[in-house]
């Protein structure tokens, strides 16, 4: 037998071999992809729902089903017609930009604390979690009085600033673990550069953990977005009242306008959704890069 037919036989032999495990991996592949595209589409049934009830009139609505019984395209006009739409969205995306701000400016340096001060860093992230755990409505009157005092309240800034101090846990728990994952090393060659510990941060940890400072602020850009509770306690006109706030209107003493309720619905979580789709690549490479030690 010559090398090019015990190649061609060994060759063959593994072909073989292997053959078996394919279509199991294929299998595997199907199943993996089917499981998530059930999951995507029970996510997208609130949001299907929704526009359902865009276009369906109040009586529609009130006789159960889930879908029309007739396409009621009239709620779209009046919705616009009855609220300054383009305004609360507004509002919204300035409290959102501005809380995110201010929740990196007290989060990066915390994360950073929390992750190269030991048991003091640990101390702190244990309080600063715990924290978080209260409920929001202990914090309204204070936060109140707290506005007053600065004259803030009733204001955009005035969200902002209570948002990005309430997001600020989240993130240092998010960053905490980018943080840990540059090795000290790397800030020690920096400190015998002469770069202090603020230096150092700014120069060598942040450009380093920059995938999870833009998944933080993705999320708290989004939860400060979907945020009720303050926004409803802390802004008493329209000047400062931001989405949430206007969807709660739509529901009177006797009548709820459902339609135009779900129109301001979707008009507001459509610019969101297109930056959550857009940042998609960066969410997932900065949380999956986090989480891999």
């Amino acid at each position: 037998m010559t090398t090019l037919e015990a190649t061609g036989e060994a060759v063959a032999l593994e072909t073989a071999v292997r053959s078996p495990g394919r279509p199991a991996a294929r299998r595997r592949t199907t199943g993996l992809t089917a499981l998530l595209a059930l999951i995507a589409l029970l996510m997208a049934v609130p949001v299907l729902y929704v526009a359902s009830l865009s276009v369906r009139s109040r009586d529609d609505v009130l006789n159960g089903g889930l879908l029309p019984s007739h396409l009621f395209w009239q709620n779209w006009p009046d919705a616009f017609r009855a609220v300054d739409l383009g305004h609360y969205i507004l509002n919204s995306w300035a409290v959102a930009a501005g809380s995110v701000v201010l929740t990196l400016l007290v989060a990066v340096p915390g994360a950073y604390f929390t992750a190269r001060a030991g048991r003091r860093g640990a101390r702190l992230a244990t309080l600063v979690l715990s924290s978080y755990c209260a409920p929001p409505v202990v914090a309204v009157l204070p936060l109140f009085f707290l506005l007053r005092n600065l004259e803030l309240n009733n204001t955009v800034a005035g969200l902002a600033l209570v948002d990005g101090l309430a997001n600020v846990p989240v993130a240092i728990w998010l960053l905490d673990g980018f943080v840990r994952k540059v090795p000290k090393e790397i800030e020690e060659a920096a400190w015998l550069d002469g770069l202090g510990a603020w230096a150092s941060l700014r120069r060598v940890v942040l450009p380093l953990i920059s995938p999870g400072v833009a998944a933080a602020a993705l999320i708290c850009f989004f939860l400060s977005y979907n945020e009720f509770l303050f926004a409803l306690s802390f802004a008493q006109d329209s000047s400062a009242q931001t989405l949430p706030v206007l969807l709660s209107l739509f529901q009177g003493d006797k009548n709820v306008e459902f339609g135009q309720q779900a129109v301001v619905s979707l008009v507001g979580i459509a610019p969101v959704y297109v930056l959550a789709v857009a940042a998609q690549r960066r969410l997932v490479a900065g949380l999956s890069s986090g989480a891999v030690k």
